[in-house]
């Protein structure tokens, strides 16, 4: 069996940037750094975030999982780039006459990616992490011929999706741990990207600001760039960036925004200065952009409100929400979080917004995030406010949502049966997981 069971008892800037290589090709320097912030990041990303959480990762680990498969233009050169890793600091060499890529790891806030070019120094800052509390109450364990535990080896063994890659599963049931597993180099203190998982903590953020009525859903997102007279973006409310319906363009395949994940370009500098091509409410687009601006204007929250905040009071302490080097959330995507703590996120769901007696999200939130309004994509599964629905799916219950990331990243919520499904993957770019047929399974053979 080629995985563990722990605890088992229970787009881009613009052409210089979006340009990709074929074999035949000399690659751009544009390419070549990019492709060395990818590196520097993702390697940052997983090994700091790692040894903050008390687990280990290694630079061949990373780069035999995170880093295969990856874009095709940055793959084969991400490969060959060596990677300096220091305390504070993993710096990717790309060409003798610059600077390397340098991500800077901080307390809370994970990696940065710091923009071509810099040769500053990382400063050095305590970490205030509060210990970790990891206790989630056990269940009874899976038989090792059960339907579930049958699910459990083909997810970990290709059953899902030819190459997919399954790193870890999480399961609860009745806020009862049913059982987690990993695979070889994983386990419970291994954080890792989200990818556009971290668009439903996003959203979740947003809730908790609802909340404590610092923001409105219905208002204009507050985004001070549109605010000069006649600015049509102006009229773009908060909800419609949720739900993917700002009618902004946004930049190359809609969900892609290397300059800013990989470049080092900032939120601030590159998110507001798309123009619309559409009527705000008129169509669904799933952009990257959409959610970085719904951060974006509720960022003035954040000086009293963080959010490690509220990630700390769901007892997510292995979860680092990173910002760019200017200090912008890149809550779109660059969010690392174990397993476990992505469990804790969907019981959050399963109990409408509510933590030991204490509301965290406005009452009815779930319904709000869980409603198709509006627009709506094509292909398996709707869309509500920064979650997909499991509205198409037969055997699965019509009030089930997931938070969906790249490289297979899913976190699935069925309260009726009170049931969290999480997921882990570093699928290559052309392998997927069938995450609609293996929770099909799953909740059958939990029935």
């Amino acid at each position: 069996m080629r995985f563990l069971i722990l605890a088992a008892v229970a787009a881009l800037a613009g052409p210089s940037f979006s340009q990709a290589q074929t074999p035949a090709q000399t690659p751009t320097p544009a390419t070549r750094a990019m492709a060395a912030g990818y590196k520097a990041l993702m390697v940052c990303g997983a090994l700091k975030n790692a040894e903050d959480a008390g687990g280990s990762r290694t630079v061949e680990s990373v780069e035999a999982n995170e880093l295969v498969g990856i874009y095709p233009e940055l793959d084969a050169l991400v490969r060959e780039m060596p990677v300096e890793v220091g305390e504070r600091t993993v710096s990717v060499a790309w060409d003798p006459a610059m600077a390397p890529r340098v991500a800077v790891w901080s307390p809370d806030r994970g990696c940065a990616i710091m923009p071509v070019g810099w040769s500053g120094q990382a400063e050095t800052v305590a970490s205030p992490r509060p210990p970790a509390n990891r206790d989630i109450p056990l269940a009874e364990p899976p038989s090792i011929d059960s339907p579930l535990q049958d699910a459990i080896e083909r997810a970990f063994g290709g059953g899902y999706g030819e190459r997919a890659n399954t790193t870890a599963i999480v399961v609860l049931k009745d806020d009862r741990l049913i059982g987690e597993w990993y695979a070889q180099g994983f386990g419970v203190d291994t954080p890792q990207r989200t990818w556009s998982v971290a668009k439903s903590l996003a959203g979740t953020v947003i809730g908790a600001a609802v909340q404590r009525g610092e923001v409105d859903v219905n208002a204009p997102a507050a985004i001070a760039d549109w605010s000069r007279p006649g600015d049509p973006r102006a009229a773009i409310t908060l909800g419609q960036l949720m739900r993917m319906s700002s009618g902004l363009t946004s930049d190359f395949a809609g969900n892609r925004t290397d300059a800013i994940y990989f470049g080092g370009v900032g939120v601030d500098e590159q998110v507001t200065t798309w123009p619309l091509v559409a009527a705000p409410g008129s169509r669904f687009r799933y952009a990257n952009n959409d959610i970085l601006l719904a951060i974006l204007s509720v960022a003035p929250t954040f000086a009293e409100h963080p959010p490690a905040e509220l990630f700390h009071w769901l007892g997510m302490y292995d979860t680092w929400a990173e910002t760019d080097w200017r200090g912008n959330y890149v809550l779109s995507s660059q969010v690392w979080s174990t397993a476990r703590d992505l469990a804790r996120f969907g019981q959050l769901y399963l109990h409408d917004g509510v933590v030991d007696g204490e509301r965290v999200l406005p009452e009815g939130w779930r319904d709000y995030v869980s409603r198709a309004s509006g627009p709506q994509p094509n292909g398996e599964q709707g869309y509500g406010a920064t979650f997909w629905l499991f509205d198409k799916s037969e055997g699965i219950p019509a009030d089930a949502i997931s938070a969906n990331g790249n490289r297979g990243q899913y976190v699935i919520i069925v309260p009726s049966r009170n049931i969290v499904i999480v997921r882990r993957g570093e699928d290559p770019a052309n392998a997927r997981f069938d995450h609609i047929a293996f929770t099909r399974d799953v909740l059958a053979a939990l029935d």
